[in-house]
């Protein structure tokens, strides 16, 4: 049998990044299948398999729209000029068979964004140049009709794009994002303590831990309003580049000795079993892959309604749905959780929610859903 050409589509790679990590999950796990695993893109890092085809298109650009708009136009000629069975892009990129919506609504972002801004930041926010670029550009690539499917990581962002766009609902599949249950594993009382004490942290705490880059839109402000009313620690891993001005507001809220700053950390893994839960109310998130990790170590987790992540989770049960914004509530679900992760209900909870959302899973499905669109 003839295999499959498919490309997917993705601007940049970077391997800290939740769509590049569902990218490379994704390839792993189709690679023994019977496909032409290729690739476009402006740049990719970190490591790949030999069989996999590398096309890099980095055209010039002077600005941000100059940018997506070159990298859009130098896509689509490859694309038509290999005539792949199947393109499956992770860009807003009209002509492609299948879109990944990883990044959501970008409207949706922008009305959650507002939330935090005066009225007159609100209109400039949604008449930017640059924000007007990614709505037109998302509305044409829904609207074409190459368009055969698309792929949300969460019920949530279904729902946004049938009504913002129309899209008929059976051309939408929602595909849970994959964690190694096997990488992402609980540790006992004793490795966690001997990894509190490699890593700096204060051992008989209850530690909640803050994973991602983006601050604003992962909701670390919230965050640490949260935990100031508490006797909690939180850990930040990840940067931004307004860093000191969490830290001040954590000064602010005279917790700053129980905010821990760790900076972008290449393997993840031991901080979260480190933890005793995960804190992520993200202003606007399709679902985040920490969510996943974190219940995969056993870690209960308190995100947001505005998230898709919330999906996984069971109110009291492997953790707390709360508004972004609600820091009463917020604070209360910090309090509400277990003061030690290891051994809890709530943990083991978390860990069998998550234990079907495999890599092999996620294989099975996009394999199922590539042959649907060429049948």
């Amino acid at each position: 049998m003839k295999p499959i050409r498919l490309a997917i589509v993705r601007q940049k790679y970077r391997p800290d990044g939740g769509a590049e990590r569902f990218i490379s999950r994704a390839l792993e796990a189709l690679d023994n299948q019977s496909m032409d695993l290729n690739v476009i893109t402006r740049q990719w890092q970190g490591a790949r398999q030999s069989n996999w085809h590398l096309h890099i298109c980095d055209p010039l650009k002077s600005g941000r729209i100059s940018r997506e708009r070159g990298f859009a136009d130098a896509a689509r000629k490859i694309w038509q000029r290999e005539k792949f069975d199947i393109v499956q892009s992770h860009e807003r990129i009209a002509g492609c068979d299948i879109y990944r919506a990883g990044d959501g609504v970008h409207q949706r972002w922008l009305e959650q964004r507002s939330l935090l801004l005066p009225a007159w930041r609100q209109k400039l926010l949604m008449s930017n140049r640059y924000h007007r670029y990614v709505m037109d550009a998302e509305r044409k690539m829904y609207q074409a009709k190459e368009l055969k499917a698309v792929i949300c990581n969460a019920q949530m962002v279904k729902d946004e794009i049938i009504e913002r766009f129309g899209v008929a609902g059976h051309k939408i599949h929602v595909i849970y994002n994959a964690i190694s249950t096997t990488q992402f594993v609980p540790v006992s009382e004793v490795e966690r303590s001997k990894l509190r004490a490699r890593l700096g942290l204060p051992l008989n705490a209850t530690i909640l831990i803050y994973v991602g880059s983006g601050f604003e839109r992962k909701g670390l402000a919230a965050a640490i309003r949260a935990v100031a009313g508490t006797n909690r620690y939180l850990v930040v891993v990840g940067k931004d580049k307004a860093e000191k001005q969490y830290q001040s507001l954590a000064s602010e809220r005279g917790c700053s000795e129980r905010i821990i700053f760790t900076g972008m950390q290449q393997d993840t893994r031991p901080w979260y079993q480190a933890a005793d839960g995960l804190l992520q109310p993200t202003l606007y998130d399709p679902f985040p892959n920490v969510i996943l990790e974190a219940m995969a170590c056993g870690l209960p987790v308190i995100t947001s309604t505005t998230c898709g992540g919330s999906e996984f989770i069971e109110q009291g049960k492997n953790g707390y749905v709360c508004d972004a914004l609600d820091v009463p509530a917020l604070r209360d679900a910090v309090m509400s959780l277990p003061d030690h992760a290891v051994g809890s209900e709530m943990a083991n909870h978390a860990r069998e929610r998550v234990i079907g959302s495999s890599p092999q899973r996620l294989s099975q499905q996009l394999v199922t859903l590539y042959q649907y669109i060429l049948d």
